[in-house]
């Protein structure tokens, strides 16, 4: 790339392919200003930046997605950010609910030798603590198809892959259950009307929210 790419930008840049990947779809301008916590008028100037640097292309009366540069910055910050996290959690020992705010802030920091030094020291890994693919050194990333816990019925099992590290409290709901990714775990009952599910993960039965069971991700056995 010609110039370095300001933070702000790679954040831009990051929050728009989440959104991208997640719906499969173009991404409206309300849509990214929530997911930032900004403004929709903030949030306009600012994709106009980036359609200007060639990150962005507009999707007339739907939206932006990413452009193949664009993808490739926000891909090197997840790199950076997803490899953090697994740093901080199994070489230092921070809790997984507590890593993602600091990697929030290391991501744009960090040199492509100390990523590198990382990566190596970690054994070139390919999921962070929360079950998240890590971009390659290539930046290639292999999504799952798990599906979400609350699509399982009574009786089915499935393992544990994966969850969204956004949510601090949700994680430390699971961590003090010793749910995490590689568990197994067997849905016991679903109560109707949206209502929780209870589910068994070892010799314990736990009572999961509708929220929680939609969040988390898991492969069927």
């Amino acid at each position: 790339m010609s110039a370095p790419i300001s933070a702000p930008i790679q954040d831009y840049a990051k929050a728009v392919y989440v959104l991208e990947t997640r719906t499969g779809s173009a991404v409206s301008t309300n849509d990214l200003a929530e997911r930032l916590g900004l403004t929709a008028g903030s949030v306009s100037a600012m994709i106009r930046k980036l359609s200007d640097l060639g990150l962005l292309e507009h999707e007339r009366y739907r939206g932006v997605r990413l452009t193949e540069r664009g993808r490739a910055v926000a891909l090197e910050v997840l790199r950076h950010h997803r490899l953090i996290e697994l740093f901080l959690a199994e070489e230092l020992g921070m809790p997984w609910d507590r890593v993602h705010a600091e990697a929030e802030v290391l991501e744009h920091v960090i040199s492509e030798e100390l990523e590198q030094l990382i990566a190596e020291r970690l054994g070139d890994p390919t999921v962070d603590p929360h079950g998240d693919p890590i971009p390659s050194r290539e930046l290639k990333l292999a999504e799952t198809s798990a599906t979400a816990l609350a699509e399982l019925e009574p009786g089915e099992t499935a393992t544990f892959v994966r969850v969204s590290d956004a949510d601090p409290e949700m994680l430390r709901f699971l961590g003090e259950r010793d749910i995490v990714p590689g568990t197994r775990l067997e849905l016991v009952e679903r109560q109707p009307f949206d209502g929780p599910l209870f589910v068994r993960a070892g010799d314990e039965v736990h009572v999961l929210g509708a929220t929680l069971a939609r969040a988390m991700r898991v492969e069927a056995e």
